[in-house]
């Protein structure tokens, strides 16, 4: 049945080619979404491995924050790019697992996530989940949790306030957007945890501060942070 299914998906592959999403090129049979020689190509930055790399810096002096990475940095404009805007606006939620369990196999061989009890994604507010249909950073959360074999927490954090999108805002303009829009729904369930704070991209840093600065209100809790991409500026 298998090899049946295969020879079909071969079948229609010849007149509707399944396409990597970041280089373009046919994907072969095993291949989804992202062609094996773009994986192995995507410019992952090790900072896990590194305590003062340059997202942490982005929170000195902001807010406390133990640990800071983001799986790979692009560029605008690059393939990789690509790569995130299907994970958030083109309906790739099962890319955003297979690219979060990447990540988080690649977590679990640092020293500094290993004593991780929760996963928490940025959560969105339910009227734009409601018009997208799922929360990517959930999606990507999902997988980095199932490669760290760690529980994810999606109802605790919450989003009190809609706001407008922080694509074309500048560092200020972001943290204004963001201040003080998340809330806790029970401190009590992250007392004591460290936990994961995840997302999709970090440029400014402003919605992971703003969302660390509610997680912290637990009882001697911690936050460690960990997006797929960072923005080259």
């Amino acid at each position: 049945m298998n090899k049946l299914s295969s020879v079909f998906d071969d079948f229609i592959g010849l007149f509707y080619p399944r396409l990597c999403v970041t280089c373009g090129e046919r994907l072969i049979s095993q291949e989804k979404y992202v062609c094996m020689r773009c994986w192995y190509d995507l410019p992952v930055n090790n900072f896990h491995f590194e305590k003062e790399n340059v997202v942490a810096q982005l929170f000195w002096g902001r807010v406390k924050i133990e640990n800071a990475t983001a799986f790979f940095h692009y560029r605008k404009g690059s393939k990789y790019q690509d790569l995130i805007h299907f994970i958030k606006y083109k309906g790739l939620k099962e890319l955003g697992y297979e690219t979060g369990l990447r990540f988080g196999n690649a977590l679990a061989e640092s020293p500094a996530y290993t004593n991780v009890d929760v996963v928490v994604p940025v959560p969105l507010h339910p009227r734009k989940q409601k018009k997208r249909g799922y929360n990517q950073s959930e999606w990507i959360a999902n997988g980095m949790a199932a490669a760290m074999q760690k529980p994810v927490s999606v109802d605790n954090l919450y989003r009190k306030i809609f706001t407008s999108t922080q694509t074309r805002k500048n560092r200020y303009e972001r943290w204004q957007n963001v201040d003080s829009i998340f809330g806790l729904h029970q401190p009590a369930e992250f007392a004591g945890k460290h936990i994961l704070l995840t997302d999709d991209v970090v440029t400014t840093g402003s919605t992971l501060e703003a969302s660390a600065f509610q997680l912290l209100k637990a009882e001697d809790a911690k936050v460690s942070v960990a997006t797929l991409a960072f923005a080259d500026s």
